[in-house]
């Protein structure tokens, strides 16, 4: 929230230039963050090591449908963001571990709210979706 309009949510207090430069909609912040939690898994992984960590294996099991190319992705994708960091314990055969940064945890709050947000409002999604 701007500090003069503390009832304005910060996005309506920011004036956008009309038209929106392809380039600065490409190098916004927020449209980054949208690509990342906006994946198919990024959101499901960040939800499960915001409860414990994970060891690759179980975090593959805990995940129906995902491949594990894909699992390997989404992670290496979160942990170049810096939201999860990945350990390897020198143990036969090596075991990795993965778990939120404090980066990745302080990201939970808002994507709570997200998501409180879709649940509270699905019902009205899917009438308005079928009218």
């Amino acid at each position: 929230m701007s500090g003069t309009n503390t009832g304005v949510p910060s996005m309506l207090a920011t004036r956008l230039p009309t038209p929106i430069p392809v380039a600065e909609h490409a190098a916004c912040p927020v449209t980054d963050l949208l690509r990342r939690v906006g994946d198919k898994w990024s959101v499901l992984v960040l939800t499960l090591l915001g409860q414990r960590p994970y060891r690759y294996n179980d975090l593959h099991r805990s995940i129906a449908g995902i491949s594990q190319r894909m699992l390997t992705r989404t992670l290496r994708s979160l942990e170049s963001d810096g939201l999860i960091s990945r350990t390897v314990h020198p143990t036969v055969p090596p075991s990795v571990e993965y778990r939120l940064t404090p980066l990745g945890e302080s990201l939970l709050e808002p994507l709570s709210a997200l998501a409180d947000w879709a649940v509270r409002h699905q019902p009205e999604i899917d009438r308005n979706r079928l009218s």
